[in-house]
């Protein structure tokens, strides 16, 4: 039995086409691997990979590394992949970031305004959005077993030694584009960071045997 692609939105696919993993360093690539890993096993074995993606606000790399995750499997025909993020505090999801994932392509529409808007993002037509809104990790909304705990900034990697739940815990750092809010680079710098996640990300799953 053929299992039928996700067809993501054009703009998606063309930002994703133009990806060159020999861009990723080698010894980025052994920072990688443990994620590899753990979702080939999942993958063998035919059980559902649940990713949640933790940094200390969940505001900025955290939900580019769940939209990008989850895009990514959907486009390497990875199935049965959820992922979720959470930081070790609640705050928003910041503006930016949504604008970001925009330019690329995603369809986001606001669910609910406030302090800590939801968001749906969307990245095809026929498939459920990533639902986006700031959360701690360990906030019903997340598995609470049977999980990879994947550490998207150094802060939280140090700040969570342990996490209920977790199967492995794997630090995948990104630097923080926060560092250039309210400067002419903004824009540039999210760009950049969004697109360096999602390369990883792509990375990462076209790696996967199904």
């Amino acid at each position: 039995m053929t299992l039928t692609k996700t067809i993501l939105f054009p703009e998606i696919e063309k930002t994703i086409r133009a990806f060159d993993f020999e861009t990723i360093t080698a010894e980025r690539k052994i920072i990688l691997q443990p994620l590899i890993d753990f979702i080939q096993k999942k993958a063998t074995n035919q059980q559902e990979i649940r990713l949640n993606l933790i940094c200390t606000h969940n505001s900025r790399r955290s939900h580019l590394s769940q939209v990008w995750a989850q895009t990514a499997a959907a486009h390497f025909n990875i199935k049965n992949v959820f992922c979720y993020s959470g930081g070790t505090e609640a705050t928003a999801l910041f503006p930016m970031v949504a604008q970001t994932l925009e330019q690329s392509g995603f369809k986001i529409k606001t669910i609910t305004t406030g302090k800590n808007p939801v968001y749906a993002i969307k990245y095809a037509g026929n498939e459920h959005p990533v639902i986006g809104f700031s959360k701690t990790y360990d906030d019903a909304f997340n598995p609470q077993s049977e999980f990879a705990a994947l550490l998207t900034c150094s802060q939280a990697d140090t700040g969570c030694p342990f996490i209920a739940g977790a199967e492995m815990r794997i630090p995948i750092p990104f630097e923080d584009p926060k560092a250039f809010d309210n400067t002419p680079q903004q824009a540039e710098k999210y760009q950049e960071r969004s697109l360096q996640i999602a390369t990883e990300m792509c990375y990462i799953f076209s790696q996967i045997k199904s």
